[in-house]
C-alpha cells in the first residue's frame, strides 16, 4: 500500500516509516516541522538500508506542508495516489492545552476537518487516526479495555481527540466506504534500537522519558516530578509505558482493517489500545533508568500538573485477538533505547 504519513517527521511518525518499508509499503510524509526535523527522514532512509527486507537507501517523498493549509494538500495528492493516511499531525502537550486551548481545537480539529475533505475529494477513504488514551477520562475502569466509555476528558488535548474520534465515526456512518481505525495510545517511550531516530523535542519536553534523558547527558539539572499524593503504590501517577518501535508496528498491523475480508462486526469504526498491560509510577521509570543505564537522576516533587489523572494503563488483549499485534519490548528496553538515543545525539537532530 502507498500511504500519506501526516505528522511523519515526528517521533511516532518516523519510527513508523521504518515498519512500513520494512513490511514492504512506501510512504509520503507531510509535517510542519513544528515539532520535528527532516533530518529524521533521511535517517529512516539510512535505517533502511541495514534492514534484511530493504537493502538499500529509501529515498522517503517529503512535503513541509501543514494540513491546515488545504492548497499545498491537493497538491501532494495530485501527485501521488494513497490507498490509505495514517494522520500524527497534531499538537501533543497536555499541559499545553490547558494553557492554550484555542490553539489546541484550531490545529487538531481544524487540520483534519481540511485533511478528511481532501482525501474524499480524491477518493481516498482509509484512515487510520492517532488517538489517545485521554479520551477514556478519568477511566471507570482499570485496565482500561476498548468497551470502557469514554469519560469527560480532563484537558483540551484530550477533548481534541475525542471529537476527532467522533467526527470520523459520524463520517464512517454517514459513508460506509470509509474505513476508520482509531488506535487509542498509552504513553510511547524508547527509540529505535540504533539510536539513530528517537524523541526530539523542542524546548522543555513536556513527556516524562525525554525530561530524563537530557537530565542525564546534562542538559537539565533535575526531573520535577508532578505530584506524588496520588493513591498509587509511591504517590506518583501510575501510566502504561510503550516502545515506540512496538507502536509503530501496530499501526502496520492495522492496515489490514482495509482488507476486503476484514469487516467491523456493527459498522463502526475499528478500535483498538495499543499499551502493554502494565503500569508504572514515574518513580518506577526513573529507578529502573537508573539502573539499566547506571545513571543516576535526580528529581524534585513539584505540584500536581493541571489535566493529570493517578492512573492509567490498558487491556490490549482486543489487538493482540483481531490484528495480531503484541508489545514485544518490556520497559527496560524502552530506558535503554531511550538512553542510547540520547547518549548519541546529546542535541537531538542538531549536528
Amino acid at each position: 500500500m502507498n500511504i500519506l504519513l501526516t505528522g511523519g517527521a515526528g517521533f511516532i511518525g518516523s519510527h513508523t516509516l521504518v515498519e512500513l518499508y520494512k513490511a514492504g509499503h512506501t510512504a509520503v510524509v507531510v509535517d510542519n516541522l513544528s515539532n520535528s526535523s527532516p533530518e529524521s527522514i533521511s535517517r529512516v532512509g539510512a535505517i533502511l538500508a541495514e534492514e534484511p527486507t530493504v537493502g538499500h537507501p529509501v529515498e522517503i517523498p517529503f512535503f513541509p506542508v501543514d494540513i491546515r493549509d488545504r492548497a499545498a494538500l491537493e497538491e501532494v495528492f495530485s501527485r501521488y495516489s494513497f490507498d490509505a493516511c495514517i494522520h500524527f499531525a497534531g499538537l501533543k502537550a497536555v499541559g499545553e492545552s490547558v494553557e492554550k486551548p484555542w490553539e489546541y481545537y484550531e490545529n487538531n480539529i481544524g487540520g483534519t476537518l481540511i485533511l478528511v475533505d481532501v482525501m474524499r475529494r480524491h477518493g481516498c477513504k482509509n484512515i487510520i487516526f492517532s488517538s489517545s488514551a485521554t479520551v477514556y477520562g478519568d477511566p471507570a475502569e482499570i485496565p482500561i479495555t476498548e468497551q470502557c466509555p469514554k469519560g469527560q476528558c480532563t484537558n483540551p488535548y484530550g477533548w481534541t481527540k475525542s471529537m476527532l474520534e467522533q467526527i470520523l465515526s459520524d463520517l464512517r456512518e454517514a459513508d460506509p466506504e470509509w474505513h476508520v481505525v482509531l488506535l487509542r495510545y498509552f504513553n510511547p517511550v524508547g527509540a529505535h534500537p540504533s539510536g539513530r531516530i528517537g524523541e526530539n523535542p523542542n524546548g522543555i519536553p513536556n513527556n516524562l522519558m525525554p525530561y530524563i534523558t537530557q537530565v542525564a547527558v546534562g542538559k537539565r539539572a533535575e526531573l520535577g516530578v508532578f505530584g506524588n499524593d496520588y493513591p498509587t503504590t509511591d504517590g506518583t501517577g501510575v501510566r502504561d509505558y510503550i516502545h515506540v518501535v512496538d507502536l509503530a508496528s501496530g499501526h502496520v498491523a492495522a492496515l489490514q482493517c482495509f482488507q476486503p475480508d476484514f469487516h467491523s462486526a456493527d459498522g463502526q469504526p475499528f478500535v483498538y489500545n495499543l499499551g502493554t498491560g502494565h503500569g508504572y509510577s514515574v518513580l518506577d521509570m526513573v529507578k529502573t533508568f537508573e539502573r539499566v543505564n547506571g545513571v543516576p537522576i535526580p528529581y524534585s516533587i513539584k505540584p500536581r500538573r493541571a489535566g493529570d489523572i493517578a492512573t492509567c494503563y490498558s487491556n490490549p488483549a482486543k489487538a493482540e485477538r483481531e490484528l495480531g499485534w503484541k508489545a514485544q519490548y518490556d520497559v527496560a528496553d524502552m530506558v535503554r533505547d531511550s538512553w542510547c538515543w540520547q547518549r548519541k545525539n546529546p542535541d537531538g537532530y542538531q549536528r
